[in-house]
């Protein structure tokens, strides 16, 4: 039988979507491609203006992390500052928030398949046991991995493409006192490192670094070793490490790009309809806005309303990831990273006006 309503992807923009749609009174499907929640390669950074969408799905920020996050750190090379945030944070794990957020849909009424992959979508989405299914309105929220049919264009990823890496430091003492209640940007030569404590006290150490700077280092292991040694106060929470820690990795991100148009019956959200740069820390928020804003769209137009709610989302998110990237263009450079870190430190109110330009709605 063929859903009226699918969603493919069961992160933060499916479930949004699944409750969104739930909670109109349907009984969407949610199809996932795995059997368990694992934490995926993410920030977990959550802004205040994503705490309230989370609110409005029903999840409270005390039930992912009771400890706020309420300051930015940044570094390059020996220069570092640091400023309040314009509201009180918070850093989760993907596997609590996804854990959470499919609770709420099934709760809801959505129905949820576990264990279903999407082989492609073209004419009707293809599964992996060659059964298809047509529904009357597709939601694509398959995050950073493309799907056959409606991959994002291989241009956006760069002649020098970006790569996501991952690695999450065992909770201890010394290392809280270090990082404390702040979301930490690290700056270096070809990227940029983010490091934030989750809900259980580890340090979530996930970073953008070009391919470049990866076939330099040789492999994962000796690029931190490397940063390590050419970023000081990196190093010293990288030291933290006991070495069996496992280096999570997704290759070729297509930060900056958006899906300016879409078509009748098909809604493509979180990363799928752009990739804001992750030191901006509005990844989730997106993800979170795309599936509520896309839900009240089919709620006033149905299936139809698709094409056009792409285009407004596209202008949405324009300025947010327009301004990250630029952000993001000057860290990555040696020789303005630093004078980054400096005007931060002079004039503490542009960490606060970046803050704002780079969430959505704001």
């Amino acid at each position: 039988m063929n859903p009226p309503l699918l969603i493919v992807g069961g992160g933060p923009a499916g479930a949004a979507a699944a409750i969104g749609l739930a909670r109109a009174g349907e009984r969407p499907l949610l199809i996932e491609r795995s059997r368990e929640t694992a934490d995926a390669l993410c920030g977990g950074f959550l802004s205040w203006r994503t705490l309230e969408t989370l609110a409005g799905l029903g999840v409270e920020a005390d039930t992912l992390n009771p400890i706020a996050t309420t300051r930015v750190r940044l570094f390059a090379g020996s220069r570092q500052t640091e400023a309040r945030l314009p509201r009180p944070a918070r850093s989760v794990s993907r596997r609590k928030l996804d854990t959470v957020l499919l609770a709420a849909a099934g709760a809801a009424g959505a129905r949820i398949e576990r264990g279903v992959a999407v082989r492609a979508i073209e004419d009707a989405v293809r599964l992996d046991d060659g059964s298809e299914l047509r529904p009357d309105a597709l939601f694509l929220a398959s995050g950073k991995h493309d799907v056959r049919g409606l991959a994002r264009p291989a241009e956006a990823r760069g002649s020098d493409p970006t790569l996501g890496l991952r690695v999450r430091i065992a909770a201890a003492p010394g290392l809280a006192r270090l990082i404390g209640d702040a979301i930490e940007l690290h700056l270096f030569d070809r990227g940029y490192c983010g490091i934030a404590l989750q809900e259980d006290g580890s340090a979530n150490v996930c970073m953008a670094v070009h391919r470049s700077r990866l076939n330099e280092a040789g492999d994962p292991e000796r690029l931190l070793a490397a940063l390590g040694e050419e970023c000081p106060a990196l190093g010293e929470r990288l030291a933290w490490r006991d070495g069996s820690e496992p280096i999570d990795a997704i290759a070729n991100v297509p930060y900056g790009w958006r899906l300016r148009e879409g078509r009748a019956g098909l809604f493509r959200l979180g990363d799928q309809a752009g990739v804001i740069p992750s030191l901006a820390g509005e990844g989730m928020g997106i993800a979170l806005a795309s599936g509520v804003s896309a839900t009240e769209a089919w709620r006033r137009g149905g299936a139809g309303a698709a094409a056009d709610w792409q285009s407004r989302f596209a202008y949405q998110i324009e300025l947010p990831i327009g301004v990250a990237r630029m952000i993001a263009g000057l860290g990555e450079r040696p020789t303005s990273a630093g004078a980054l870190v400096t005007v931060a430190r002079l004039v503490p109110s542009l960490v606060d006006l970046a803050a704002r330009m780079t969430r959505v709605g704001g």
